[in-house]
């Protein structure tokens, strides 16, 4: 499924919303809070390896964040956006963030467990590779997921256009995790966030994210698994919203 890199194009808004997507999904899972943002300029990239670039080699975080900041520059209002990662995209919005500080207004990123993955979790990211190219696999991870039921045949379908060696890639930069060089130079706001039923290695990164920008603000999403911007898309699209739009989080209506 092929999805637009741009939307609200004649949108008011001077400013630009870009989101990334996570490793098993791609551009089209960015659907809901497209429409839900109508009123906003909006970037929905495939990241290299993903969705209509699925044919790429996906090379490495560091290289894919130069790719999206290549794309802020061209399409983002202004040469900024106010970046918003899932997952893998929360990885790679980490990597723009220390490469390329001045080209974020603002970061917001969801499941990034930027500590690395560890322990039987790794074995775990190990053990689904064998299955790649299996259906029921790619089913049991959108129950797993927590997706609704009319988002589960697209996320199959998209699945199974990922290709095994790119996959192995993308785990081993996420198992490896860490912290970039250069992340203290970026000083605009920062929302981290983990969704209450996801693994606590998303959690657990918070402390390394204050330790090299004490500005950053997190929460905790209540109820919500990994993949939430489908799961509850209500709640994520607000989320975004009171961000970009004036720096307030769940957190603090939720006291």
């Amino acid at each position: 499924m092929s999805y637009p890199l741009e939307h609200g194009a004649d949108a008011d808004s001077p400013e630009t919303i870009m989101f990334l997507h996570g490793g098993t999904v791609a551009a089209w899972s960015w659907e809901p809070q497209v429409a839900g943002l109508a009123d906003r300029h909006l970037l929905t990239p495939d990241l290299p390896g993903f969705g209509d670039r699925a044919a790429e080699v996906w090379v490495s975080l560091e290289q894919t964040a130069d790719d999206v900041a290549a794309l802020i520059t061209e399409h983002g209002r202004e040469g900024r956006v106010h970046l918003v990662g899932l997952s893998l995209g929360g990885l790679v919005a980490v990597h723009v963030m220390a490469r390329h500080p001045g080209l974020l207004r603002s970061c917001l990123i969801s499941g990034a467990p930027l500590g690395g993955v560890h322990g039987p979790a790794r074995v775990l990211n190990s053990l689904q590779l064998p299955l790649w190219d299996r259906r029921w696999y790619w089913r049991a991870q959108a129950k797993a997921f927590g997706l609704p039921r009319d988002s589960v045949d697209l996320f199959v379908e998209d699945g199974l256009r990922i290709r095994a060696d790119n996959a192995r890639r993308v785990f081993d930069d996420v198992n490896r995790g860490g912290a970039p060089e250069g992340l203290r130079d970026y000083r605009g706001p920062l929302l981290a966030v983990a969704g209450e039923r996801e693994s606590r290695l998303v959690r657990d990164s918070f402390p390394l994210l204050l330790s090299r920008m004490p500005q950053t603000l997190t929460w905790i999403a209540p109820g919500m698994h990994h993949v939430w911007s489908i799961e509850n898309v209500d709640l994520f699209t607000g989320m975004v919203r009171g961000w970009v739009d004036g720096g307030s989080t769940p957190s603090a209506t939720a006291g």
